[in-house]
């Protein structure tokens, strides 16, 4: 009875051992996995990645994880024409296998989301625009421009729609002409206008837009995801 008790109290020590080990195991990789997305995602200002499953070692030894949770947060983007800071991004990675030396990490597929704010889209938008909510899932865009010496200012309520992986178009619904030919066209100028969202880990794409109180609130699919660039 005496060498089952030891027995079972070193069971007990082993398993706790072998916790703490995988715990630790966890966090020094969840820590170089965030250094490494960080320096691969266009000046994104903070890098969380949270690694699930258990144990973890297991996981590692076969160069593959179950699931990586990952959050870019402040991410600057950078394109031809005009870019859109994203302000969150959060996916969910799903079969991660890792490759040699653990230096690099490629997800079979990803699900998740995106922030982008109406002072972000504002800032994408021509000079003088300002984007707001307008309500029942309508952006509301403002504009100034110049008819005959005399400045025109307009809000209209526009529609934001995906145009690919990478893009998504704020086009108005409709827009008073006041009877003046081509102020439409004018207006349009400033208040219609094309964004670009760069910088997302390699393989995430958009897929729909929603307009919120918040901004927009874009879902983001992928296969083949890059962790590290």
């Amino acid at each position: 009875m005496r060498a089952l008790r030891i027995l079972l109290v070193l069971v007990v020590l082993l398993g706790g051992l072998f916790l703490a080990v995988d715990r630790a195991a966890v966090y020094f990789a969840e820590s170089e996995a965030e250094d490494r997305v960080a320096m691969s995602a266009d000046g994104a200002a903070s890098t969380e990645i949270s690694i699930k499953g258990f144990p973890f070692l297991t996981q590692v030894a076969a160069s593959r994880l179950d699931r990586v949770d990952l959050e870019l947060t402040g991410m600057e983007t950078s394109a031809g024409g005009r870019a859109v800071r994203v302000s969150e991004v959060r996916a969910q990675l799903h079969d991660v296998k890792l490759g040699s030396g653990y230096r690099t990490a490629t997800a079979a597929r990803a699900t998740g989301t995106a922030l982008v704010t109406y002072k972000d889209l504002t800032a994408a938008a021509s000079d003088g625009v300002v984007v707001e909510y307008g309500g029942k899932g309508k952006a509301k865009v403002t504009g100034t421009v110049e008819i005959l010496g005399r400045p025109i200012s307009r809000s209209v309520l526009s529609t934001v729609t995906r145009v690919d992986g990478h893009t998504v178009k704020v086009r108005a619904d409709k827009v008073p002409g006041e009877g003046i030919p081509g102020v439409e066209d004018l207006i349009r100028k400033r208040t219609d206008f094309e964004g670009d969202i760069d910088g997302l880990p390699k393989g995430l794409e958009l897929q729909e837009v929603e307009v919120t109180e918040k901004g927009l609130e874009i879902t983001v699919t992928g296969s083949n995801v890059s962790l590290t660039g």
